[in-house]
């Protein structure tokens, strides 16, 4: 296992991060134990997560997710051998059952939602605490086209003090941010150094063979600043595994489940995916560790969060670490990205 810098702090996490948004939902308490267990096995220390999950979001089932992860550190005693990351929700998404809906990037909700999930975690301190998504309307979700709107929102050097005490405090050594633009980016990492207050470390937005849309203005952001991307959905949903080939929907897999996941299955998607895992088959490699090879392998990427449902899937996801890809394997990927460009936003 590889293990990087994150961003200019004194932390090294592992080149695979372990995601549990299915923890709570689609996998039970020790279904996440064995997950954890095994990633640690192969060198993972590196584990995400965030108030809001499960996912898909449901107030039946909110904050589980952190619960469970609690519920492991209690068993196991070995939260000193985790970097963990966390993250507070942002307005909207429908999660109006989370501290009364009107959710801000202000003091009182900051501190309300850090302190919950340090209880929930059961632990002192969360070592990479992370906005979910801005608070402000902005492009993010698969939204492109940015229209400009004029709306209040909490100012970031607020939001930015309230991060620098807690961290005084020691409830949190880091922070990061989640879903950002490059503006948004480039103002906090402004803001910290004009003002003394915490420096991002890293910014988790979606990157795969289906949306490469990071390396347009953030991946410039990322190396120059030393603000790595923690690289989320790198399977695309689990598109790019090839088991929704041909329209294909298995039982208990996501995009079967849960009809709010569409965003890569529009049909140039679904074209280009086709690409890809052809392309992988072609070299004798499994698809989906094609696909997170090479998203791990990006000069800009910190981590790539990985997640899976079954063990049979975690182990494969993990053994994507052990691939490099050849030239040609790599100039076949970027033909088909040449000719079908980011079908996914």
């Amino acid at each position: 296992m590889d293990y990087r810098q994150l961003g200019r702090t004194d932390l090294r996490v592992s080149a695979l991060c372990l995601g549990s948004m299915t923890w709570g939902e689609q996998n039970s308490a020790d279904e996440a134990f064995a997950q954890i267990e095994r990633s640690k096995a192969h060198g993972v220390n590196f584990l995400d997560t965030a108030e809001m999950y499960p996912v898909p979001p449901r107030a039946e089932t909110y904050s589980k997710t952190e619960q469970i992860i609690g519920d492991y550190f209690k068993r196991h005693g070995d939260r000193a051998d985790w970097v963990l990351a966390s993250k507070i929700a942002g307005p909207g998404n429908g999660i109006d059952y989370i501290r009364g809906g009107n959710l801000k990037f202000n003091r009182a909700h900051l501190v309300a939602a850090l302190d919950a999930s340090l209880k929930r975690l059961q632990t002192d301190w969360i070592d990479l605490y992370q906005l979910h998504w801005p608070e402000r309307p902005t492009n993010f979700f698969g939204q492109l086209g940015y229209r400009h709107q004029d709306s209040e929102f909490t100012a970031l050097e607020e939001t930015l003090a309230v991060l620098d005490e807690q961290v005084k405090a020691g409830k949190i050594r880091h922070i990061g941010l989640s879903n950002e633009t490059p503006w948004g980016t480039m103002k906090f990492l402004q803001l910290a150094e004009s003002h003394g207050g915490p420096r991002a470390a890293s910014i988790q937005n979606p990157y795969n063979l289906l949306n490469r849309s990071f390396e347009v203005g953030l991946a410039e952001v990322a190396m120059r600043e030393q603000c790595g991307l923690l690289a989320y959905s790198p399977l695309a949903f689990g598109m790019l595994s090839g088991k929704y080939e041909g329209g294909a929907r298995p039982a208990n897999a996501r995009i079967s489940l849960f009809s709010r996941f569409t965003r890569y299955t529009n049909a140039q998607s679904e074209a280009a995916c086709s690409r890809y895992v052809a392309l992988a088959r072609e070299f004798g490699l499994d698809p989906a560790q094609m696909a997170l090879a090479f998203v791990t392998a990006q000069p800009f990427v910190t981590s790539n969060i990985i997640g899976a449902t079954t063990m049979e899937q975690l182990e494969a996801n993990l053994m994507s670490s052990e691939l490099t890809l050849d030239d040609e394997l790599l100039a076949g990927i970027e033909a088909i990205h040449q000719t079908q460009p980011n079908p996914a936003p």
